[in-house]
């Protein structure tokens, strides 16, 4: 955060200093108790504080509130009133982010969002000072920390905006007013709020709001929820990536390798041989959103190809690694919905080739009353797709399974409650001709033990 005092505070605020010092400095800010955890801090509170014992040990204090008694004045505390503190709290989250004419990206999406968000910042990070979400921390309660993470010396932000109910991301927009816009794609997700999908892809959408209609809005148009985006009313700049040869940013030769993939982008009749680290197609759509909105930024797209190789795949995103009796294991244990689903289903086919293709599934959560619909779909995509060998772990994934034996498939299916007894079957049947995708989401402690027991070097 950039330093400010007390007084400058004050001004900003239009508050009365009614204990303590005007020149005392603030280094950083919270509007939540449990948000205080330095010294120095200025805290927007609404409510009376009770618990000053625990507050003491970050004296020096400055708190922001509309109440405030003679009763409360204690020394290292710093109090500004005002007439409204929730008012109070949105003019300094304006004016701060005003202080920086900087390039800021905020990514939404059902998958790769933080994939994208790390792309763009191993890009960046050669010879630019980075604000960011740390790795997938995308909570509404974070986005203080991750506005007041921007300083005099920060030349660019990249931020995660997720969407768990409608209004989070126009929410996100008024921490960061981000100047470039990301929807890497849309699937189906977090539907216990956002009720069908048709209000995700408007939850979505949302992202059009945030930028102030302005800006820049890169977009996955090979996504076909992506194409019901209504952005009529939208007048910032659309950008397309995808495989079409109409759209702004196209890949085309895409090849899978041994640690990656490698394909050409086509931009304004040039072409930029690329190679991206991480197996599957959907890792080049990754790319391209991210080498679109570096280059937006100046950064020329050969540049961005030659650090774009040098990218670090995340873990638990299709990680391979050599498993047990000599079988190949895919660990995607970082999240499950149908869209990632999908992604990862494709790279087992492809990388499997001639071996025996199992599948280890997890359940989709967030769902709602949509779980038993979403679950069905999901069979689909795995009928689809296929697979050898299918293990379903849950009573919602079990759905997939029953999904997956009515439409006839040559495939044995195996369900199970719990991972307990799935190792010991997984043991009779890998071996060095086996390829084993497990996937599950981070919070499925069970799904990602499992994966770390599949490894032969744990």
């Amino acid at each position: 955060m950039k330093p400010f005092s007390v007084k400058h505070i004050r001004t900003m605020l239009a508050g009365d200093l009614v204990q303590g010092s005007d020149d005392m400095i603030v280094h950083y800010g919270a509007y939540r108790l449990k948000q205080v955890r330095n010294t120095h801090t200025l805290l927007f509170l609404k409510k009376r504080i009770v618990d000053w014992k625990r507050l003491k040990q970050f004296f020096p204090l400055v708190l922001v509130t509309e109440q405030f008694s003679p009763i409360e004045r204690l020394e290292g505390l710093t109090v500004i009133k005002v007439k409204d503190t929730e008012e109070a709290y949105w003019r300094f989250v304006k004016d701060y982010r005003n202080l920086f004419q900087i390039p800021v990206v905020a990514i939404t999406g059902t998958s790769g969002k933080t994939t994208t968000k790390e792309m763009i910042r191993h890009i960046l990070s050669t010879d630019k000072k980075i604000a960011y979400t740390n790795s997938s921390n995308n909570s509404r309660t974070a986005h203080l920390h991750y506005l007041l993470s921007i300083d005099e010396d920060t030349e660019a932000a990249v931020f995660e905006t997720a969407v768990g109910s409608p209004g989070d991301i126009i929410n996100a927009g008024r921490y960061f007013k981000p100047t470039i816009g990301i929807i890497t794609n849309i699937g189906a997700h977090h539907l216990n709020y956002c009720k069908t999908i048709e209000g995700y892809i408007r939850a979505k959408g949302e992202m059009a709001a945030a930028l102030h209609q302005k800006g820049v809005l890169i977009i996955n148009a090979d996504d076909p929820n992506s194409r019901k985006l209504d952005l009529t009313n939208y007048n910032g700049r659309i950008i397309k990536v995808g495989t079409h040869s109409s759209y702004d940013y196209t890949a085309s030769d895409i090849v899978f390798c041994t640690d990656g993939m490698r394909f050409t982008v086509h931009y304004k009749q040039q072409t930029y041989p690329m190679f991206v680290p991480g197996v599957g197609e959907h890792q080049v759509y990754n790319a391209l959103a991210a080498l679109a909105a570096v280059h937006e930024m100046g950064i020329h797209l050969s540049d961005a190809a030659n650090q774009l190789k040098t990218f670090k795949n995340l873990n638990k995103h299709l990680q391979i690694f050599e498993g047990i009796n000599g079988s190949t294991i895919l660990d995607d244990t970082w999240s499950m919905t149908t869209t990632s689903l999908e992604a990862a289903l494709n790279v087992l086919k492809e990388i499997g080739q001639g071996k025996n293709k199992i599948a280890i599934l997890g359940t989709i959560t967030d769902l709602g009353s949509w779980g038993y619909i979403i679950h069905e779909q999901a069979g689909e995509l795995i009928a689809q797709i296929g697979v050898d060998v299918l293990i379903t772990i849950g009573e919602h994934a079990r759905i997939m399974a029953d999904h997956v034996v009515a439409s006839g498939l040559n495939t044995r299916v195996y369900t199970f409650n719990n991972s307990i007894l799935v190792m010991d079957l997984l043991k009779k049947i890998v071996d060095e001709h086996t390829i084993v995708l497990i996937k599950g989401d981070m919070y499925s402690k069970a799904i990602i033990d499992l994966a770390v027991k599949l490894r032969k070097n744990k």
